[in-house]
């Protein structure tokens, strides 16, 4: 089989769950069978294009626009001038029924749209503008996909409706993490040293990006109310965002400022949940599978988790306890300071469970592959020779 040329689209290569689990992708992909590039919404660096470069692979920008028409003539002049492409695998959710219909039109024969959210109830509250573009896009996803992936049941059904499994274009694909950089002899006292914090505190972490969906502000304010119950706690908040200076302000007017950290943008994620955090708190509105989640579970970190997560994401069950956001902060506090002192794992045997599960790296990366080369294959034309041996059969 020849070497198939896939092509993403995405927002950027910066640090988010879409862009690491690609980055993983990259890293472990043969690419003596495939050789994938990247399609980006924005003419700005990212935090991983150096790496994706250094993995083979090119950053072909295409910046999004209001104009539709300026978009396309980008996008099929990018495409005219890098390709020809096998695949294309899209990942900006209800959009992606754009570059796909693009990518019909540029006689890409693979065309997967990939939906890593569940936003259902957020699609629910649009405006009319809003539902019109939504119906919109569905049309056209709908039209021009030929295949379509969902990190989890309800991500599939934000995106491909609730009848999705009738369809068999549509299935549920987990993404998968690395496990390499679990190293279960990392050491907790310089990790919180680089906080400012104690071998006695209890410290609470949260990872994601500072962005409505992840709940910050709910966060905090169950960090107030842990304050009460516990008062060696404190909060390691790791990622970036455009919310994250309205959260530090409101850090401050809660009391919180010389007890919650903010690390920003960080490459050892692994680390920091090993080394620095007791319990990891999840309270996000919606999500699609967090990868977040899967890295606490290998890292033998219990996590307290919004209801709205789907129970997909458990690797094992004792490693993740559920909690309503109805239930209010006050128990979500009285909660997690009960969870914090429960490690139900060592970080060794909590890594094998994340090995021997569909979210370990080489195996979520052979299923894609797997999809790849099987719809490749299916998308070719017939020869001539077989394609009149075909009619001659047929009488």
């Amino acid at each position: 089989m020849k070497r198939l040329r896939v092509l993403h689209v995405l927002g950027s290569m910066n640090r988010g769950g879409v862009e690491t689990w690609l980055l993983h992708v990259l890293r472990h992909l043969d690419r003596e069978s495939f050789h994938t590039d990247l399609l980006v919404h924005t003419d700005q660096p990212g935090a991983y294009d150096n790496e994706v470069l250094a993995l083979g692979s090119r950053i072909l920008r295409c910046p999004h626009t209001d104009n539709p028409l300026l978009y396309a003539t980008r996008f099929l002049q990018t495409v005219a001038h890098n390709g020809p492409y096998d695949v294309l695998h899209s990942h900006v959710h209800h959009f992606s029924g754009f570059p796909l219909a693009l990518g019909r039109a540029a006689r890409i024969p693979v065309r997967i749209a990939h939906s890593h959210s569940d936003t259902r109830t957020l699609d629910s509250r649009g405006s009319l503008a809003r539902r019109a573009y939504l119906k919109f896009t569905s049309r056209l996803l709908a039209a021009n996909c030929t295949k379509g992936l969902g990190v989890s049941k309800q991500a599939a059904s934000a995106l491909f409706g609730p009848d999705w499994q009738s369809d068999p274009r549509f299935q549920v694909l987990y993404c998968g993490i690395d496990p390499a950089p679990f190293n279960p002899n990392f050491r907790s006292a310089p990790v919180r040293a680089e906080f400012g914090f104690s071998g006695e505190d209890v410290v609470f972490g949260h990872v994601g990006r500072f962005s409505p969906p992840k709940n910050h502000a709910f966060l905090l304010e169950t960090a107030a109310e842990l304050r009460k119950i516990e008062p060696r706690a404190k909060f390691l908040l790791v990622g970036d965002g455009h919310l994250r200076p309205e959260i530090e302000r409101r850090a401050r007017a809660l009391g919180l400022k010389d007890h919650i950290a903010f690390a920003g943008l960080r490459s050892d994620v692994p680390r920091l949940m090993m080394g620095g955090m007791d319990l990891l708190l999840f309270p996000s509105l919606h999500e699609g599978l967090p990868i977040v989640l899967l890295e606490a579970q290998a890292a033998g970190l219990p996590s307290l988790v919004s209801e709205n997560i789907t129970n997909e994401v458990s690797i094992h069950p004792a490693l993740i306890r559920y909690l309503p956001l109805s239930a209010g902060v006050r128990e979500w506090a009285r909660i997690a300071c009960e969870t914090a002192k429960e490690r139900p794992f060592d970080a060794p045997m909590a890594l094998e469970f994340l090995k021997s599960s569909p979210f370990e790296i080489a195996r979520a990366v052979e299923l894609l592959a797997g999809i790849y080369r099987e719809h490749a294959v299916l998308s070719r034309p017939a020869t001539p020779v077989l394609a009149s041996t075909i009619r001659g059969s047929r009488g």
